[in-house]
């Protein structure tokens, strides 16, 4: 925990009276005593949802929804009409925000949108619930995370698996209890990514604004693939390392080095598509002075060891294999000590120290799971963010913890960018003794015209 949060978090318990709405928010159903709402992003491939539909319309229960902005007119049109058309339009994010006087908004927009639009709408005067991953790169967390110190706004990141009692929540606090005994450390594995590619460029569709779309990122032109499957493109974030690692890198992180800011040690081997020549300069690539072909350029698989201070490794693999063991998964988390061994994933917890546990042990557990939620019950995330609002407490995803995980997600794509073992120094947030990999923890950003309002 930095000295910094510290500070901040006095403050704003303090802050209550801040409140830009009186009385309770949660529940009412007058239109004129919720919160201003306005959602940023609300679709995925076109005429489909994706998160950022989703969490729009999850945070409408808490809140008046009046606004919607993405750059597919579709994507607006759709949405809109689930409110009977009587939200107002935009595609300009920063015309929604200079006009909306907001409360709150959400965004669903791909993962290189996320920093740039949550700090104009933090620095607007809005609460904010963001999708994951929140960064782009590593400079980017502390750039909002001096944002969010600066405004006191309440900010939440969509991690949901933090909210998740009886899987997750229950497998944190049984490593954090010393359940599984001491030397604990966990094996990750989050699926690899594709590598097709290279992709034919055609034309953007009439109701997309593609230069929008592409904003911060390296001038492109428009395919398909390259909208759909952003993930897998390191213009726009950090493939299967910084989609599903924001998820399970989280939560191992927490549950093996909570008073900590970060690994110290960072090592491992992968493979990138067959686009990408060996030796590539990734530095150059992700300023926009080196180019590859059409096609996705994210690891496609990983096996990667992070140590922390306190000798704890998490692993960090596409599928994770232990032969004579009987350990073999594509998705989950094990998390082993000297006492035991537990697996946990979305569908299952599960171990001979989850079994043995007696009712006394699980009400204990229960009492460790609301102190890690900071006082509130666990189970719906989008509710956790609109109680913060009304109390300015700290949601159980805040930007401190979500910076810290994707700081180890950034430095697992970075390893392997330049194919040597790193030296990190938390405190700093800087590689040690390493220009280059230093040079990766930020990125050049092309600029984006204002639209004329």
């Amino acid at each position: 925990m930095h000295s910094s949060r510290r500070g901040f978090l006095k403050a704003t318990a303090a802050a209550t009276s801040a409140l830009s709405v009186s009385g309770t928010v949660l529940g009412q159903e007058n239109s004129e005593k919720k919160l201003r709402l306005g959602s940023i992003g609300v679709g995925g491939s076109r005429g489909r949802y994706n998160r950022g539909g989703s969490i729009a319309r999850g945070a409408a229960k808490f809140a008046n929804m009046v606004a919607v902005c993405d750059v597919d007119d579709l994507h607006t049109a759709e949405f809109n009409k689930d409110f009977g058309g009587k939200l107002n339009e935009y595609r300009d994010y920063r015309e929604m925000l200079e006009k909306e006087n907001l409360d709150v908004v959400t965004i669903g927009t791909p993962d290189h949108w996320h920093v740039p639009i949550a700090i104009a709408a933090l620095e607007s005067g809005a609460d904010v619930y963001c999708e994951k991953p929140l960064t782009l790169t590593i400079d980017e967390g502390k750039k909002i995370r001096k944002v969010v110190e600066k405004t006191g706004r309440v900010f939440q990141v969509g991690t949901q698996q933090r909210s998740s009692k009886d899987l997750f929540l229950t497998a944190v606090a049984m490593v954090q209890s010393g359940r599984l005994g001491n030397n604990v450390n966990a094996y990750i594995a989050i699926g690899g990514a594709p590598g097709d590619g290279p992709f034919e460029s055609t034309a953007a569709p009439d109701d997309l604004d593609w230069d929008m779309w592409v904003g911060p990122a390296p001038e492109a032109e428009y395919s398909e693939q390259r909208r759909r499957m952003f993930r897998w493109y390191f213009d726009y974030s950090g493939g299967k390392m910084t989609d599903w690692g924001a998820h399970h890198i989280d939560i191992a992180q927490w549950a093996l080095a909570p008073g900590e800011d970060g690994p110290v040690k960072i090592s491992g081997t992968g493979k990138f598509p067959d686009i990408v020549p060996t030796d590539f300069n990734w530095n150059a690539y992700l300023d926009g002075e080196a180019s590859l072909p059409n096609g996705y350029n994210t690891a496609t698989s990983f096996d990667i060891d992070l140590t922390f201070a306190n000798g704890s490794v998490m692993n960090v693999n596409d599928h994770y294999r232990r032969e004579g063991d009987n350990v073999d998964f594509p998705n989950g988390i094990l998390f082993e000590g000297d006492k035991g061994r537990i697996f946990v994933n979305r569908g299952k917890l599960e171990g001979a120290p989850v079994s043995n546990l007696t009712d006394a042990d699980r009400a204990e557990l229960d009492e460790a799971i609301i102190k890690l939620c900071k006082g509130k019950n666990p189970g719906n995330h989008m509710k956790n963010f609109f109680e913060c609002i009304e109390d300015r407490g700290q949601p159980i995803s805040d930007v401190w913890s979500h910076h810290r995980t994707m700081t180890s997600c950034h430095m697992c794509n970075i390893v392997l960018m330049l194919g040597r073992d790193l030296q990190w120094d938390p405190k700093t947030e800087q590689f040690v003794d390493d220009e280059q990999a230093n040079a990766l923890l930020s990125r050049k950003s092309r600029e984006v015209a204002k639209a004329v309002s």
